[in-house]
């Protein structure tokens, strides 16, 4: 591994991301720091109606509760369970994803293909190879969506480690990609089908400025990645997934290629099933855990070694899964004090008397806040759009550049807020922690919203 992915000497001193608490602490302060917020934000709640099948929002019908009680200290502890309960489909996923590369790892595929492949493109190629490994990912993020492609995850970090990058690289590809593709994607059916089903336009219409901010956002992402990423210091945890030998050692089996046959084979019947029966992470979970029994068999593992193998695996992604349950507190806590209508009404309240070309950039902003505490797009969607669509109205803004402004202010922000239980997932089976992760894309987060505003105020002179 190169010289700038090896830690830290002893002794010298310590950079300040190094001083990061623990992620696990510091979600904590967090979910302490919200449980201080109910005592200063009043409860309040909008009414809402069935429309379509849908509980949506009336417009209008806020109003403050005066009969909730505080919320008392002992529920910051009690959240802490709870969250890991409302968590549980991505904790699951989690482990049962970490022991399925596990055992490709142990039977030698995945890494032997991966070997195989970026010794025939050539190693030199190191870039070109990173641009067309984050196009992929933010492919799949526009098509299939966010948390479904948590899995794959652990195939960029080989890759990145078959060019001499460090794990970081890959997440970044993976996640970075991934996250782009979602939150820009011109056909999300989860933000931009349910916003433009309640603003009453057109399914998935106004597609090119989404489709152009998508792009741009990707190739940007991947100049960063190459310019910057690859150059940052990162100490590699000692379970980090890692190719064993020189590239020009690897060779591929009968065997392996069967393997990857059947993984890819997986991967084909997971998509189907997601755009054809609607399946989501429990389903995912199910198409993984088959695939590993399949797989352990296949390369003559007894039931036990099988067992042995997801259970090595689920171990390593353990600290990673966990931080997922602890992050979902924070919901808990929230939701007790009934205080997130209260959170959006005045957050929606700030757009009013702005400047319409500024309109949309402050609607993103405004957005980004309330995905912190409504992590889910479509959630937000139902939550926001019946309140904000009026607004645009009323300020001279079209409903699709609003859509646009929700869907750039609610996914981007996916990359960083630790209430995404999605984004915590594939950094744990990235191997990355939430402090590391900041480190790294932060800087990335704030060209690419300098991008998507610039995307907003053209739609807006344009009249998207």
């Amino acid at each position: 591994m190169a010289e700038q992915h090896t830690a830290t000497a002893s002794g010298s001193r310590k950079k300040w991301y190094q001083a990061v608490p623990d992620p696990m602490v510091l979600i904590f302060i967090i979910l302490v720091a919200t449980y201080f917020l109910t005592f200063i934000i009043p409860a309040g709640e909008f009414e809402r109606v069935t429309q379509d099948g849908r509980t949506v929002v009336v417009p209008g019908s806020f109003a403050y509760l005066e009969d909730v009680a505080n919320i008392p200290l002992f529920n910051i502890f009690v959240a802490i369970p709870e969250g890991l309960i409302s968590a549980s489909q991505y904790l699951f996923i989690v482990f049962i994803a970490g022991g399925l590369f596990h055992i490709l790892q142990k039977t030698g595929a995945l890494e032997n293909a991966i070997g195989v492949a970026v010794n025939r493109v050539g190693v030199e190629r190191r870039n070109v190879i990173i641009v067309v490994g984050t196009f992929i990912y933010g492919f799949f993020g526009v098509a299939v969506g966010f948390e479904n492609n948590i899995a794959l995850v652990p195939i960029a970090v080989l890759i990145a480690s078959a060019i001499g990058c460090s794990s970081l690289v890959g997440t970044a590809m993976a996640v970075g990609g991934i996250g782009i593709g979602f939150a820009l994607s011109p056909i999300n059916p989860y933000t931009v089908g349910v916003a433009q089903g309640i603003a009453e336009l057109p399914t998935f219409s106004g597609a090119w400025l989404r489709t152009l901010l998508v792009l741009s956002s990707l190739a940007l992402l991947s100049l960063y990645i190459c310019k910057r990423v690859v150059k940052m210091e990162f100490e590699e945890p000692d379970n980090a997934e890692a190719l064993s030998k020189p590239l020009s050692e690897y060779s591929l089996t009968k065997r392996n290629i069967l393997t990857m046959v059947v993984f890819v084979g997986g991967l084909v019947a997971m998509l189907i099933g997601v755009f054809t029966r609607g399946w989501y992470i429990n389903e995912i979970a199910g198409t993984f855990l088959l695939l590993a029994i399949i797989i352990g068999a296949l390369n003559g593992l007894s039931a036990n070694g099988i067992v042995k193998q997801m259970m090595e695996g689920a171990a390593s992604v353990t600290a990673g899964a966990l931080v997922i349950g602890v992050a979902a507190s924070i919901q808990v806590i929230l939701e007790q004090a009934v205080i997130i209508d209260t959170i959006v009404n005045s957050l929606s309240a700030m757009i009013d008397g702005i400047p319409s070309i500024f309109s949309a950039i402050m609607a993103s902003v405004v957005q980004g806040i309330i995905n912190l505490f409504i992590p889910s797009g479509s959630g937000q969607a139902l939550v926001t759009m019946p309140i904000l669509i009026p607004v645009a109205d009323l300020v001279g803004m079209s409903r699709q550049l609003m859509i646009t402004a929700f869907q750039v202010g609610d996914g981007l922000t996916n990359l960083i807020v630790p209430t995404s239980g999605g984004t915590l997932a594939m950094l744990a089976l990235g191997r990355v922690s939430y402090a590391q992760w900041l480190k790294a894309i932060m800087p990335f987060m704030a060209l690419v919203y300098v991008l998507a505003w610039v995307g907003l105020v053209i739609g807006h002179l344009v009249g998207y």
